[in-house]
């Protein structure tokens, strides 16, 4: 249960503190006071996206804090079990109390925390989902899609009939995701020879030039080579022969060779001509072995004939391949990579095409089963929840309504049968969608010897609400054990507004129930009772809450009575209703 509830800086509100009872508790105030304020701050807290324009002007952020009581099997869910090893204490039990908050920057930047450590948006909508039911003043008008009417029928028939739902859904997908596969493997056969040829023709033509990024690089510096092969040579040949000529006289080596005979009878004589005739001699042997390098480098430069064809011819091949294929080596060598799966798999599609069809038709018989399993627990749940409202209703101040839960196969008209819990017809897998194969209405006659209708057709605002709290007794509660409904009794009044306060109160013997309302008859039975008021004193206004007892009750109730303070018949009104509690 909601222990309770802080407020910073949000919309009109500047600070507040609610501490709701256990029981039932009614918050009021006038019209555009900010009573809504309470429910924008708990579907912050339940992780709902923040509307612009949140944050109290002048403000920095909003801040927005809940302090629950929570079941001891909270965090049993195993999708729950990452956020369980945050928040757990260190006996591994779960704390006593859970503290969700949520800060709202004026920016529009959002930060969640559990138990004060930093958590996601979609954390607080796993644990505020399973603390907190939230029931808006429109949600009656949810009452009129299909979809909503479906989702009550299952939540009436358990967590069974929700975790089979959610087993269809997912094989749902798959046989989708297969009939998509099967679709792409019969498109590719009409064209499979041709694709296979224009495969075969670029495999054969990349293979065929064996590219590699150590060839092309060898074939360019062979190229520049190639080209300047005249130079290249005239350059060798004229070194050599300046060096040791082939004639075999003259030259460097044998001007060198000169010089260190010169040397050789004075050697010993002075040490440092020793030296220098050692070096001397050196140098000649350096000069005679560059003269034979020169001379092999030259006659190896004498090339094939039509060398330089060869290479050129080979590099226009890559040239033209990289620009088919991606500009570079390494991108022609994918695009041959990618070809060659291509064609496996084009060989393999008629193989891969008899196994998507396989795996087709068993996808399609397991979601067709779970889709008939799902039928037959909402055409045997649909005449208990059909009565069980009807039972809902007649303590609502409708006791001649009638209210039927119509379950057709998909395709059948709503309400064809007239008959609650009846199909139209067995599921067929055309009309098999994520939630099943059956369509939903809920038929509802208001007035004794009126013939059950749609509700969107046959109810009026405040039926609408009564019908709606109606479902939301027996089938819509699920496992929260705090309830809040915002002006869910509008539309309705005099001994039906006192009816739908007793609903509310007997729910509140179970659960913890806040009802924004404007109506004193049903707020002369809470418990608790919480009274929102704006004050446009300063330069922006400003909206208070408080906590309000004995006379401030009677006050409040006067006031919602459409009376003046010193009004004495409203306030005996209000007395009378407080003491009729």
């Amino acid at each position: 249960m909601l222990l309770e509830l802080r407020i910073e800086n949000l919309l009109l509100i500047e600070r507040a503190e609610l501490r709701p009872g256990a029981d039932l508790t009614a918050i009021t105030g006038e019209t555009g006071a900010g009573k809504t304020v309470l429910a924008h701050a708990l579907d912050l807290l339940l992780g709902g996206r923040p509307r612009p324009g949140i944050v109290r002007p002048g403000a920095r952020e909003a801040y927005v804090e809940g302090v629950f009581e929570p079941p001891p099997a909270l965090l049993d869910d195993p999708e729950l079990a990452e956020l369980r090893e945050r928040v757990e204490e260190l006996d591994g039990g779960v704390p006593a109390e859970l503290v969700l908050a949520r800060r709202v920057s004026s920016e529009g930047r959002t930060r969640a925390f559990v138990q004060g450590r930093s958590a996601t948006a979609g954390d607080l909508q796993a644990l505020g989902g399973r603390l907190v039911a939230f029931f808006g003043q429109h949600e009656h008008r949810k009452l009129t899609l299909a979809s909503a009417q479906l989702d009550l029928l299952d939540g009436f028939c358990g967590r069974e009939q929700l975790a089979l739902r959610a087993r269809l859904a997912d094989a749902h997908r798959g046989a989708r995701g297969l009939e998509r596969e099967l679709a792409e493997l019969r498109a590719l056969a009409g064209t499979r020879d041709r694709d296979l040829d224009l495969l075969a023709f670029e495999i054969e033509e990349i293979e065929a030039l064996g590219p590699s990024e150590g060839d092309k690089s060898a074939l360019v510096a062979e190229r520049g080579r190639l080209r300047a092969l005249d130079g290249l040579l005239a350059a060798a040949a004229g070194g050599a022969e300046a060096i040791a000529p082939s004639a075999g006289e003259g030259g460097a080596a044998a001007l060198l060779a000169e010089a260190e005979r010169l040397a050789q009878p004075v050697g010993g004589v002075d040490p440092e001509l020793d030296a220098l005739a050692e070096r001397l001699a050196a140098l000649r042997l350096e000069a005679e072995d560059l003269g034979l390098e020169l001379r092999r480098y030259a006659d190896s430069l004498e090339g094939e004939p039509g060398r330089l064809n060869e290479v050129e011819e080979r590099l226009e091949l890559y040239d033209r391949l990289e620009r088919k294929h991606g500009g570079s080596v390494r991108a022609v060598l994918d695009h041959a990579e990618r070809c060659r799966a291509e064609r496996e798999r084009l060989a393999r599609a008629e193989v891969e095409t008899e196994r998507a069809e396989a795996a087709l038709a068993e996808a399609t018989r397991e979601r067709d089963a779970l889709a008939a399993k799902l039928g037959k627990a909402r055409r045997k749940a649909a005449p208990r929840l059909a009565k069980r409202v009807r039972e809902e209703l007649a303590a609502l101040a409708m006791e001649g309504a009638s209210f039927e839960v119509v379950v057709e196969a998909r395709g059948g008209g709503p309400g064809a049968d007239g008959d609650a819990g009846r199909s139209g017809g067995s599921p067929s897998g055309g009309g098999i969608g994520p939630s099943g194969a059956d369509h939903v209405e809920f038929l509802l006659g208001p007035n004794l010897g009126v013939a059950p209708a749609p509700i969107r057709e046959a109810a009026s605002g405040g039926e609408l609400s009564r019908v709606m709290l109606a479902l939301m007794t027996v089938a819509g509660l699920g496992e929260s054990r705090t309830l809040v409904f915002d002006e869910v009794d509008a539309g309705v009044g005099g001994q039906t507004a006192r009816a739908v306060g007793e609903r509310l109160r007997l729910l509140a013997e179970a659960r913890q129930v806040l009802c924004i309302t404007h109506l004193p008859q049903i707020a002369s039975l809470a418990g608790s009772h919480f009274r929102i008021e704006k004050s446009a004193a300063g330069k922006t206004a400003l909206t208070t809450v408080e906590a309000l007892e004995g006379e401030g009750v009677v006050e409040e109730l006067v006031r919602m009575l459409g009376a003046d303070a010193g009004d004495g018949a409203a306030r005996r009104h209000a007395e009378e209703l407080l003491a009729a509690a």
